[in-house]
């Protein structure tokens, strides 16, 4: 199969529960919105921060180490079980600690009067991290379908109990007669409040654990020392890399919080997460061609034109991306509907972190030339660099423009890192990328919405008529440009 077809199919397969689930999480955004306050919103924004810090720290880079040692070593199964023991044992150990001192932890938090939220989160993070491991190995073993099969089931489950706990539960308990109530007076107790999300979010974690059950059971368990060195040699800068990138995506709504007045702090801190679900839509396409991407650019990358292959995705890369973002744009006017009115008033970060996201992808697709030569302290060393900028601009910005600082802050930290990601690449592992269309592209959908923007009217229907034109008139431009290289991958 032509490899970027292939490439396609992946990332199709890998990306239907993604993109699924995360639509449908993407429709739960008003069931949140309209039914919790700023304020509640924002401890669920601040906690699901803190969520991806530890996520990352408690995977340390193994699921990347697994797919380079896999492409390495003899023995795949001693390279599957070393990583899983090694998680299995760093993630009990911090439910452990967490559940010990989850009374100091939840106050330093904010979460006063819930310990019992630091406990749930402990358990959902170990095992999110404990399944990380079959995950990427179905990945690296291309079993997309079953891959597929179990995150979907894993993002219904989630879904299933929100709609449970949060729609109907609430709905029989605040109404005056229900013949419902003594039924859903045995799940629902109106103190848990948002922690019904975190609750939902338990029980899904735990059920992939069970359906991965084959992967994890199966195998015979051995414990190399002398691999799990070198694979931890390889995967540590991946974990300050990790660190540093969670600081770049969700550092911002943890400041928040603390930069701000008390009184304002989780009101702008839920404005701020509501909206940032918006531009979810770019995230959705970048996590999951990254699904497919990663391990395959390690196979490729054994066929002599592999190099042509990365520039060519890097090109349809970013008209898909350009694609969404003016997609996204020309349809703000409904899409803001997807919030709850008191959250609207931040819809002005959304086409910055658009663009910032787009920047992030194109930064992961560039991230190639120091995973494939081993010099992965480059990634460190480039998210760190992105890192003194998210820190340095929040801290400055924050107290001053509040949200709106914090997204600004995110697009100059990614778009930082991709300028000089490209400059090491073309040092260290030069790839010929088309820039003249890239920038090309990228440009003519910025011009778009800029036109979208000035001749915006009082009228919706209007705006929507004048941005979908501009929209199919950029998608046309692109057939007519890429057609025949379009027509040869069909």
């Amino acid at each position: 199969m032509n490899p970027l077809r292939k490439l396609a199919s992946q990332t199709a397969i890998y990306g239907l529960p993604t993109i699924v689930g995360r639509l449908l999480n993407y429709f739960l955004t008003p069931l949140y919105t309209y039914n919790y306050s700023t304020e509640e919103f924002g401890v669920v924004t601040s906690a699901y921060a803190y969520v991806s810090f530890l996520l990352v720290f408690l995977t340390y880079g193994m699921e990347t180490a697994l797919f380079k040692f896999s492409q390495s070593e003899n023995d795949k199964e001693k390279v599957y079980t070393t990583a899983f023991i090694s998680v299995f044992v760093s993630s009990a150990s911090f439910i452990i600690l967490a559940s010990t001192f989850s009374h100091s932890i939840s106050e330093s938090l904010r979460f006063k009067g819930h310990p019992e939220y630091v406990t749930w989160f402990a358990i959902i993070i170990a095992t999110d991290a404990l399944t990380a491991v079959p995950f990427a190995r179905l990945r690296e073993q291309a079993k997309a379908k079953r891959f597929a099969i179990i995150k979907t089931l894993n993002i219904a489950i989630n879904i299933g109990l929100n709609l449970f706990f949060i729609l109907f539960c609430k709905s029989v308990y605040e109404a005056e007669e229900s013949s419902y109530k003594g039924f859903v007076d045995l799940f629902y107790k109106p103190e848990i409040g948002v922690g019904y999300i975190f609750i939902s979010n338990l029980i899904a974690s735990l059920s992939a654990l069970v359906l991965l059950s084959p992967e994890i059971i199966k195998p015979k368990y051995i414990f190399d020392s002398a691999l799990w060195k070198q694979m931890m040699r390889y995967a540590l800068p991946l974990l300050v890399a990790g660190l540093a990138g969670m600081i770049n995506e969700t550092l911002d709504r943890v400041l928040l919080i603390h930069l701000l007045p008390e009184d304002q702090a989780l009101h702008q801190t839920g404005i701020y997460g509501a909206c940032y679900k918006v531009s979810i839509i770019m995230t959705i396409f970048i996590q999951t061609f990254r699904f497919a991407a990663e391990p395959f650019f390690f196979k490729q990358s054994k066929e002599k034109d592999s190099k042509q292959v990365y520039a060519a995705i890097m090109k349809y890369f970013v008209i898909v991306c350009s694609m969404i973002f003016l997609g996204t744009m020309s349809n703000i006017d409904w899409i803001q509907f997807f919030v709850g009115e008191k959250f609207r008033e931040g819809m002005g970060v959304v086409p910055i972190l658009l663009l910032a996201n787009l920047c992030l992808g194109i930064f992961i697709n560039q991230s190639i030339w120091y995973k494939l030569t081993g010099q992965t302290h480059f990634g460190a060393l480039l998210t760190i660099f992105g890192a003194i900028i998210t820190i340095s601009l929040n801290f400055y910005w924050i107290p001053r423009i509040g949200y709106m600082g914090s997204a600004w802050a995110t697009l100059i930290c990614y778009a930082g890192m991709m300028i000089l990601s490209y400059f090491l690449g073309n040092k260290h592992y030069p790839v010929n990328y088309d820039l003249k269309r890239i920038l090309g592209y990228l440009g003519l959908s910025l011009i778009l919405y800029a036109i979208c923007f000035f001749l915006k009217t009082e009228s919706a229907l209007i705006n929507l008529l004048v941005g979908n034109t501009l929209l199919l008139a950029f998608v046309a431009f692109i057939w007519k440009a890429e057609k025949k290289q379009i027509r040869k991958l069909a």
